[in-house]
């Protein structure tokens, strides 16, 4: 079964020197999907003209990904140190309830595209870290390449969650599929360009939640570029605790 969630029916936020679409709305929980995906809550792209911030809230402990794809973003690291994220590097943080970790673009005359995922976080989750890697375009070009993964597998970011983060970039024609293994599914976001996804058509913006089919098949019919997060199907009420 694939559930989608096109570009259009993102929530979009404007202001003077921002622009964010959130797949997942923070507010109004409406409409399948708009309380997210399993463990994923929150999906953001955020367009920063210079002098722009991008501005994040946590209801409770999650674990953040930001993925800088054009331009820098500078922030604070967990010790209140001065950081910068680049264009092509991903950076996962643990963030406790109340904090407001804030990007700024610093340039003067580029603006930047920010992706922020946002994980949940369940007891024994809440341990602080931080760290911050670049995954270039060869490594990401025709394969899915792992980003971030429990186990830190292939040098990807350590992240508390069981959750698979891939990135990959295609080339018109170009196919590849993700296995799902029992009680697994996943969540396909276009970053950019066009693909197939069995009989739908995506295209920049969209999104798809992948459950009970068991594997994920993807061709491009452009230059394209998307995140894939495999995630453990939701636990039955109660279970949580066992």
């Amino acid at each position: 079964m694939i559930t989608l969630r096109r570009a259009t029916e993102r929530e979009h936020d404007r202001r003077r020197k921002y622009e964010v679409w959130r797949t997942f709305p923070v507010q109004n929980h409406s409409r399948a999907l708009d309380a997210g995906f399993g463990d994923l809550e929150g999906l953001n792209e955020s367009q920063l003209a210079p002098g722009g911030c991008v501005q994040s809230h946590s209801q409770h402990a999650a674990q953040l990904i930001t993925y800088v794809r054009e331009g820098t973003v500078a922030c604070k690291d967990l010790s209140g140190r001065s950081c910068r994220i680049h264009a092509g590097e991903f950076q996962q943080m643990t963030v406790a309830r109340g904090v407001h970790p804030v990007g700024m673009n610093p340039s003067a005359s580029n603006s930047a595209r920010v992706f922020q995922i946002w994980l949940h976080a369940r007891p024994g989750d809440h341990e602080p870290s931080q760290e911050q890697k670049r995954f270039s375009t060869a490594q990401r070009r025709g394969v899915l390449c792992v980003i971030a993964s429990r186990d830190g597998r292939k040098g990807s970011l350590r992240v508390a969650q069981d959750v698979l983060m891939h990135s990959a970039l295609l080339g018109p024609g170009q196919h590849v599929v993700h296995e799902l293994s029992q009680g697994r599914r996943a969540w396909l976001h276009l970053v950019e360009g066009e693909i197939t996804l069995g009989d739908l058509v995506l295209s920049t913006g969209d999104g798809a939640g992948v459950t009970t089919d068991r594997a994920v098949s993807i061709t491009a019919r452009e230059v394209t570029e998307i995140l894939l997060l495999d995630l453990r199907e939701p636990a039955a009420s109660g279970a949580e605790s066992a």
